[in-house]
């Protein structure tokens, strides 16, 4: 007979996703025994319709987004922080003024620092100069700093390099710097208070 489906086996799976798909198409389903007492379901009319309680559907969970590759994640930022590494420059020294060297009473106080640097300034890099443990100059890119006005007596040049968040990657070995200025007591210099025409 057409439409039936005999009762036996691996049939019994069948029959199963069968009815839940015909509860899900609101299909009637209909069992039949047969002669030799065989059970049989049909969505024809025919024998006792089947009266199947509504089945309890769980809503799937939806999948789980790709993981970004590693190009991406380091784009991104996303991922464990990595610790940055820092290669140290071949040379950082200064090359001008020279170590324990005086600066002269006519200069005033005022001399060029020159950097030797080896390789040139890698990108985010920069050069501060240091004088006496003070910063004296923001960080540039230049290899030349310009000091004016230095006071007599000993002071200590020293060159840091510094990446782009300002932290010191590298110094250079520091350098003594003697300045000789004329006094302002001394007669000649039109500084003298005793110039002024006051008793």
């Amino acid at each position: 007979m057409r439409g039936l489906i005999p009762i036996g086996g691996w049939t019994v799976l069948m029959v199963g996703a069968c009815l839940s798909v015909s509860l899900a198409q609101a299909t009637p389903i209909y069992r039949s025994v047969d002669s030799q007492g065989n059970v049989t379901y049909s969505d024809r009319p025919g024998g006792d319709q089947v009266e199947v309680a509504p089945v309890n559907t769980v809503p799937s969970r939806p999948a789980p987004a790709p993981r970004e590759t590693a190009a991406n994640e380091a784009a991104s930022g996303a991922g464990e922080p990595k610790a940055s590494t820092f290669t140290p420059y071949e040379r950082l020294r200064i090359a001008a003024p020279t170590n324990e060297s005086t600066l002269p009473t006519g200069a005033a106080g005022d001399t060029q620092v020159s950097v030797a640097l080896s390789p040139e300034l890698r990108e985010g890099h920069r050069l501060r100069l240091v004088v006496d443990d003070e910063v004296r100059q923001p960080p540039q890119q230049a290899t030349t700093f310009s000091l004016t006005g230095l006071e007599r007596g000993e002071h200590t040049l020293r060159v840091e390099l510094v990446d782009s968040e300002g932290q010191v990657r590298q110094r250079s070995a520091p350098v003594t710097l003697y300045v000789q200025r004329a006094s302002v007591y001394l007669p000649a210099n039109p500084n003298n208070p005793r110039n002024s025409g006051n008793p």
